[in-house]
């Protein structure tokens, strides 16, 4: 008996291993593809400047750590030498931080209290319909007249874009607890007040309301970047930058170093939701 439940555990860790490794080899494989199509497009190009080619643009990537740029800490008002890549990536991650977490707070805040609250969801329902569609980047001219071309302009866009996707990730969330949870608690004497909010409804939305700060980590980097197009400090607006000096190589260098950025966040955040969703 002891055998076969031996073999039997081993041949699922070997499945598991092999299907891992089959998922590997085929991202693997959709990289090079992507590599050659890209290789075969600089190279098929003209002017060469239009689409450098891998290399190219690796070897720029390269360049913005061979030079070093002194920036100045918001609040802190002291400056930090660093290399000009990391020091530009800083100066976004200035605003991109202060703006992703106030924007998820506020908004899984208020999405948690119109989810179960009825009352509050029928006041604010209306002005959440109306202000929901208005694209982040829209609040863009109200933040240079606000804010000026300075890091809190830049954080506010972010707060906004912040704000609706953790809204509905709470929101929809603390509305789709089962009725036979809540029914369940309240046998066991739990009232309908903040205890089953605290005891059923946050346990039971929690997967959704991470899901919906884990996107909002991605749709922000795409929304600071935009908003650094408008001459806000800093990735977005070497970007800009480097196109119009027609250094097309260094715009794809920034772009390789926002992804770098976004998967260190998102590795990070997959291995903290693990932890907090152990019970599951």
């Amino acid at each position: 008996m002891s055998t076969r439940t031996d073999t039997s555990s081993n041949a699922v860790v070997a499945g598991s291993f092999e299907g891992g490794l089959r998922r590997y080899l085929r991202g693997l494989g959709g990289l090079l593809v992507f590599l050659l199509v890209w290789w075969v497009g600089a190279m098929t190009t003209q002017p060469s400047y239009l689409v450098p080619g891998p290399l190219q643009s690796v070897h720029a990537f390269i360049e913005l750590f061979a030079t070093s740029t002194a920036i100045v800490v918001p609040v802190l008002g002291s400056s930090l030498v660093l290399p000009t890549g990391l020091a530009h990536l800083a100066q976004t991650l200035f605003h991109y931080v202060p703006g992703l977490l106030l924007g998820a707070l506020c908004g899984i805040s208020l999405g948690l209290a119109m989810g179960w609250n009825g009352a509050l969801d029928d006041w604010l329902r209306p002005l959440v319909r109306v202000l929901r569609p208005i694209p982040p980047l829209a609040w863009v001219v109200f933040a240079i007249v606000w804010f000026g071309i300075h890091h809190t302009g830049a954080a506010f866009i972010v707060f906004v874009g912040a704000f609706w996707i953790n809204f509905y990730g709470a929101y929809g969330g603390v509305e789709g607890v089962s009725t036979e949870l809540t029914d369940a608690a309240s046998t066991l004497g739990v009232e309908r007040d903040l205890s089953m909010l605290k005891l059923v409804a946050l346990p039971s939305a929690a997967p959704q309301v991470l899901t919906g700060f884990r996107t909002s980590i991605g749709r922000c980097w795409m929304i600071v970047v935009g908003a650094e197009l408008f001459g806000a400090p800093d990735v977005g607006y070497e970007i800009i930058n480097a196109s119009n000096n027609l250094a097309m190589a260094t715009s794809v260098a920034y772009m390789f170093l926002i992804s770098l950025a976004f998967l260190c966040m998102d590795v990070g955040f997959r291995l903290l939701e693990r932890r907090v969703l152990a019970w599951r």
